[in-house]
């Protein structure tokens, strides 16, 4: 009568969810948060997708992902990230941009759906080994040398590729900007970033839209997604469209729209060439 009575409490206990997990009956701590339980990508997987945040990311994200020179969001706290299983709620982020807490843009990068899933493998790897809190990894951060590329081959790529909207005077001010490479590396990867001193951006993205009434409004682009396109004028007045009338035109001037379209084409050759390059002028 005892065993049986033991037996039912047990069972109540597992339907309450306070019953103790095998890994703690057995004496081991089952891991703290959602992320550190997903089972993760192969190294090879994890290893590209550090490459594609390297030249993608690591600008606005930071080198620990939480949060870098241009004021990206801390992503070993996001609620987003965390439920990501494998980039299924990173890709459109990604590939569609996002309006930031701050109140700027993150434009979209048309990446690859294969690099999206490498990006976000590589995410989770780093959530699944941080501390409490949205702590990094303990240990150093690694610092990188990506001064690996040919000068003369990076010469040669520029004048092909970027002859057409800048020119090597143009560059010359950029080491004195970035005198750190990787900083260089990401800043002409991206075609440009915000100020560090205001957060927005130093080139802002600018619409254009003409109502069905025939009135135009221009200003700065605030955001711009499937329902909606707003904008902030030169005298701060917001204004915001439905997109859902079909007969509202909108045009939007990306400064950076040229250097999004390349990312998918450049090979890590290029970025380590064009860099060099740079980093000699």
């Amino acid at each position: 009568m005892r065993a049986k009575i033991a037996w039912s409490a047990g069972i109540w206990l597992l339907a309450l969810g306070l019953a103790p997990s095998a890994g703690a009956q057995g004496g081991k701590k089952p891991p703290d948060f959602p992320a550190q339980q997903r089972a993760l990508a192969d190294a090879a997987t994890i290893a590209r997708g550090e490459q594609i945040y390297t030249a993608n990311c690591r600008f606005c994200h930071g080198a620990d992902l939480r949060g870098g020179d241009s004021g990206g969001p801390n992503l070993l706290r996001s609620r987003l990230v965390f439920n990501d299983k494998e980039g299924e709620l990173i890709a459109p982020i990604v590939t569609q941009g996002s309006q930031t807490a701050g109140g700027g843009m993150m434009p979209p990068i048309p990446m690859p759906s294969e690099d999206v899933k490498a990006l976000a493998a590589y995410l989770h790897s780093v959530q699944a080994s941080m501390r409490g809190q949205g702590n990094p990894p303990a240990g150093e951060e690694k610092v990188l040398n990506v001064l690996v590329g040919d000068a003369s081959a990076g010469k040669a790529y520029f004048k092909k590729t970027c002859s057409s909207c800048h020119s090597a005077g143009d560059m010359k001010g950029l080491t004195e900007k970035f005198p750190e490479a990787m900083d260089l590396q990401n800043y002409w990867v991206r075609g440009g970033g915000d100020s560090r001193r205001t957060g927005k951006p130093e080139t802002p993205t600018t619409v254009t839209v003409k109502t069905p009434a025939g009135k135009t409004f221009k200003g700065d682009l605030v955001r711009y997604d499937d329902f909606i396109v707003s904008l902030r004028e030169a005298d701060g007045t917001y204004r915001s469209f439905s997109r859902g009338d079909e007969a509202l035109k909108v045009k939007i001037d990306d400064p950076r729209q040229a250097h999004l379209q390349l990312l998918p084409k450049y090979s890590d050759k290029d970025i380590h060439d064009v860099t060099a390059y740079l980093a000699s002028l």
